[in-house]
């Protein structure tokens, strides 16, 4: 794993709380992994924008931090599957606030980035 040459300040719950579910990825993991997406495969199939790399490495950061853990089923092929561990589902009320201020806000973030396409367009349609 990556060593920081400048240690992180980790005095303040916030900085805690951003190691452990800062990432791009990291809140739609737990939030798919609770809501019963448990295989890799799943995982990526509902996140395809990102990659398989990225995923796996913040599932394992995820794992080190003890919010999930991993379960190998003794199978030919392996078969992996992730669960919370009791801290990791500590946090799930936190990643559902997150949930329920974005459903909440979903009309103005559309409207925002119709605005921003829109500026865009007359950009680029300005700039030819």
């Amino acid at each position: 794993m990556y060593e920081r040459k400048i240690p992180k300040d980790f005095s303040c719950g916030m900085a805690v709380l951003m190691e452990i579910i800062g990432g791009k990825w990291k809140p739609y993991l737990i939030f798919l992994i609770n809501g019963g997406t448990r295989r890799p495969s799943d995982i990526q199939r509902a996140i395809p924008l990102a990659t398989l790399r990225v995923i796996n490495m913040q599932l394992r950061e995820l794992e080190f931090h003890g919010v999930i853990r991993r379960v190998i089923y003794p199978e030919v092929p392996p078969k992996v599957e992730y669960y919370f561990t009791e801290f990791g589902e500590s946090l799930l009320p936190i990643v559902k606030e997150m949930e329920n201020w974005g459903i909440g806000h979903l009309e103005n973030f559309r409207q925002l980035m119709e605005e921003k396409q829109e500026g865009s367009t007359i950009s680029n349609s300005s700039a030819a």
